[in-house]
């Protein structure tokens, strides 16, 4: 079993920053990638960005230039910067075990005012 805190979240003017961290605990040996989904009200959830335990990263094409993921042994933390008011949503900290089993935070809420 893995869990996941994420903290960080809350409100933020347009063109401002926020700093999003996720810890990870119990089995984190057996963990790999760690990634930042989202989800705004209405719509589905999406990947934000991932990060391999060697480093390799992933964004999406909405958030490539703004947000930043980096990670230090079992924390995953991403630097969210110009943020706009589409940027609101839940954010969840995502990872899978050896097995294939996904482990989900409970998410934080980043809400972004025009």
């Amino acid at each position: 079993q893995v869990q996941l805190v994420e903290s960080g979240g809350g409100l933020v003017q347009a063109g401002g920053s926020l700093r999003l961290s996720c810890a990870a605990s119990g089995s984190i040996f057996s963990i790999n990638a760690m990634g930042w989904y989202r989800q705004a009200p209405g719509n589905q959830r999406e990947l934000v960005a991932t990060i391999t335990s060697g480093g390799s990263t992933n964004y999406a094409d909405s958030v490539k230039g703004r947000f930043t993921i980096s990670r230090d042994k079992n924390t995953v933390n991403l630097q969210m910067n110009s943020l706009k008011p589409e940027d609101t949503a839940v954010y969840c900290c995502n990872t899978k075990d050896s097995r294939g089993t996904s482990y989900w935070g409970k998410g934080t809420l980043v809400t972004v005012s025009s």
